[in-house]
């Protein structure tokens, strides 16, 4: 079959690696795509949220699948674009309805959900610019640090832990008044800060059957010692060693079961992915956040650690009929860290050629922020680059990883060195 996958970063070059080796895709095609999936599928020159030129494209080439990457084009109701088409209603979409994305979409529904379903999670509550005054008050109830969240998709940087009261306050008004995160920021949601170690997990359902993917855990921060700005993600560790058996299932009963039944009671349509954003708090799993999609870059050790062929399981998602696939998974770690612009998640300069990439062995190499320039592979973005290894345990994973980083060159990258030094 012909299949279109949406995305340009890591995380869809991981999934198109994964979905060319399978003997049921024919062409993959990916919008807009990389310099990493220029090589091995065949990219287009559209956005991913650009939905007349999905479907033009749908029509002319005969696409039977789409797999989408990131939670823009969910958000903006691709499913139900889909769904509500004449032409298209046949094609199956991996990825939830406009309203099963507002879980990602706005912090806000996500936390009324979670409530409404006894889901385990910290203590809240919401602003707006004209409520303010109150949202620094409700700070002064709260023990430090404080956590302010915006309500609206900010690409992973609209999070904010502040120790200080004023400053919290102080940052309060300059999301809400300040319009700091721009529109992600009209809204903000207050919540009690918890104290543990997070970890993602990741769910693939079908609406009323589900599979729990590997864990995973990234790191967010930019600086070593998981110090200076969020990032989009800097690394990450698949499995997480620290979690057992007695976890994962508190984990299901607690979170992953109600989440999915919350579904069918609210008639939310899901076919796709669940990322749980989750912290460990004295071996007590509570959600943080709920994302529609996988997570970048622990997608890029989730997938090389699934056996099973990816094509087959979107089509279980498609057809419901997920309860009757079997997913085998490699016990192998699998570990990924990202090299990124310098200046990133700030200003950064994008252009830069990047050398090296033939020379590497024994890891696989994703693009995020790359496209070819004559016949150049060059920095298109702030992460630019991810390279994940197996190993026996995480410590062997990553040690491959950093030897191979070592090969590869353009001016100002930066990579951080300590990803799983907190794990050993």
């Amino acid at each position: 079959m012909n299949i279109l996958l949406l995305g340009s970063g890591g995380r869809e070059h991981a999934f198109a690696w994964k979905m060319v080796q399978s003997p049921l895709c024919d062409t993959l095609f990916v919008a807009p795509g990389n310099a990493g999936t220029a090589a091995i599928a065949k990219n287009l020159d559209f956005s991913a949220t650009d939905f007349d030129a999905i479907k033009a494209l749908v029509i002319k080439e005969n696409i039977e699948l789409v797999v989408v990457g990131p939670e823009d084009p969910l958000v903006k109701g691709i499913f139900d674009f889909f769904k509500n088409d004449a032409d298209l209603k046949d094609i199956p979409v991996i990825g939830p309805s406009k309203l099963g994305a507002t879980l990602e979409g706005s912090k806000e529904f996500a936390k009324e959900f979670l409530m409404k379903h006894k889901i385990p999670t910290a203590a809240y509550d919401s602003f707006t610019a004209e409520t303010v005054e109150k949202g620094c008050e409700f700070l002064a109830t709260l023990q430090p640090p404080y956590v302010l969240k915006a309500d609206g998709l900010a690409a992973g940087k609209g999070v904010l832990i502040i120790q200080d009261l004023a400053e919290a306050q102080e940052e309060l008004r300059n999301m809400l008044v300040g319009q700091k995160f721009g529109a992600a920021s009209s809204k903000v949601v207050i919540e009690e800060f918890l104290d543990g170690i997070e970890l993602s997990c990741f769910v693939l359902t079908d609406g009323k059957s589900y599979k729990i993917l590997p864990t995973a855990k990234d790191y967010k921060r930019i600086g070593e010692g998981d110090t200076g700005l969020n990032t989009g993600g800097m690394g990450a560790v698949s499995p997480v060693p620290y979690v057992d058996a007695v976890l994962m299932e508190k984990i299901e009963t607690r979170i992953v079961k109600p989440t999915i039944e919350g579904f069918q009671k609210d008639g939310i349509e899901y076919k796709g992915f669940v990322f749980i954003g989750l912290i460990n708090v004295k071996n007590e799993p509570i959600v943080i956040e709920y994302n529609v999609r996988m997570g970048d870059p622990e997608t890029e050790v989730v997938v090389p650690r699934m056996k099973s062929d990816l094509v087959e399981l979107f089509l279980a998602v498609a057809n419901e009929k997920l309860d009757e696939f079997e997913l085998e998974i490699d016990e192998r770690s699998a570990t990924t860290i990202v090299v990124v612009s310098g200046g990133y998640p700030e200003d950064f300069e994008k252009g830069k050629v990047i050398s090296g990439l033939e020379t590497i062995e024994d890891s696989i190499v994703f693009h995020a922020g790359t496209k070819l320039d004559n016949g150049n592979v060059v920095s298109n973005g702030g992460r630019v680059l991810t390279v994940t290894s197996y190993g026996d345990n995480f410590e062997e994973a990553i040690k491959k990883s950093y030897q191979n980083i070592d090969k590869l060159h353009f001016d100002k990258m930066y990579f951080r060195k300590d990803i799983g030094n907190d794990l050993k």
